[in-house]
């Protein structure tokens, strides 16, 4: 893995089964009875729905260090893309899924296509606010409140949420994740690092649909031609320092090729965990 994909990282807590993962995801992406939306009902991302969705799963187990016996949570889950592969890896008895997401649609889908078959599955509607996916939404991000008890869960993913969010939220909702986190469970979370390669399109083979420009003083990058939160870039550092303001330890920032560099995932992933109590 090269240096500019790879900013920072431990030494791996524990081994992987590279064969038994790499036969998940292939069993994942070619089993046609797993519940799959149409289409024209996925409201976020875009790629193929299964591919995406069990690629990611080889990303946590690796990266993240997902266990099958893991309490999840999945803040922002959608219409269940990474919820449909995880169906296959979490232990039915001792493994747990929660998934929360402020569009009805996504939900409902996910109540009717995921829960009856794998009952150790949830979903809820958040009513939070976003100009974007829930104009209308009762909860303002700055006052998120997750409806889960404090250490509830040991790992916690928010897939292109940050990417949405602005900066204020982005550290009210690190600290209901520290706060549903036990100590030492980890945070899995996407971002677009504006870091200097990506912000002077260096190597020129940056996505076209990611021409950030700094809004002001702030640590945000917009693109200029979409609505604001449509895509959001945060300053190198931010994240890091929100994280720590949060009480969580930073344990690995990989860097994605999005920025014209070589890597083998599109947007920059970050793994946090919490610090013990009186760390």
């Amino acid at each position: 893995m090269n240096q500019a994909a790879l900013m920072h990282s431990t030494t791996p807590e524990r081994l992987v089964d590279e064969d038994r993962i790499r036969w998940l995801i292939e069993s994942v992406r070619s089993n046609r009875f797993l519940p799959q939306p149409d289409s024209v009902d996925v409201f976020v991302g875009d790629g193929d729905f299964r591919a995406i969705g069990a690629e990611f799963l080889g990303h946590f187990i690796r990266i993240g260090g997902l266990r099958q016996d893991s309490r999840v949570l999945d803040i922002g889950c959608g219409i269940g893309r990474m919820a449909v592969p995880l169906t296959q890896y979490l232990d039915p008895r001792a493994g747990r899924y929660d998934g929360i997401d402020p569009v009805d649609d996504g939900i409902n889908w996910c109540q009717r296509a995921i829960t009856p078959v794998y009952l150790n599955f949830a979903f809820h509607r958040l009513d939070i606010a976003h100009e974007l996916y829930n104009p209308n939404g009762k909860i303002s991000g700055k006052a998120l409140e997750l409806p889960f008890p404090d250490r509830h869960f040991d790992f916690v993913i928010m897939t292109s949420i940050v990417t949405h969010l602005p900066p204020a939220e982005i550290l009210v909702y690190l600290a209901e994740v520290r706060r549903v986190l036990m100590p030492g469970g980890r945070l899995f979370l996407t971002a677009f690092v504006v870091d200097p390669i990506a912000a002077a399109n260096e190597t020129g083979r940056r996505d076209p649909r990611l021409a950030f420009r700094r809004y002001g003083k702030s640590p945000c990058w917009f693109v200029p031609s979409q609505p604001p939160l449509a895509a959001v870039g945060f300053e190198d550092g931010f994240l890091d320092m929100a994280l720590a303001r949060a009480g969580l330890a930073l344990v690995l920032k990989s860097l994605g090729h999005w920025r014209g560099t070589n890597a083998g995932h599109h947007q920059d992933f970050i793994v946090a965990k919490r610090r013990g109590d009186g760390r």
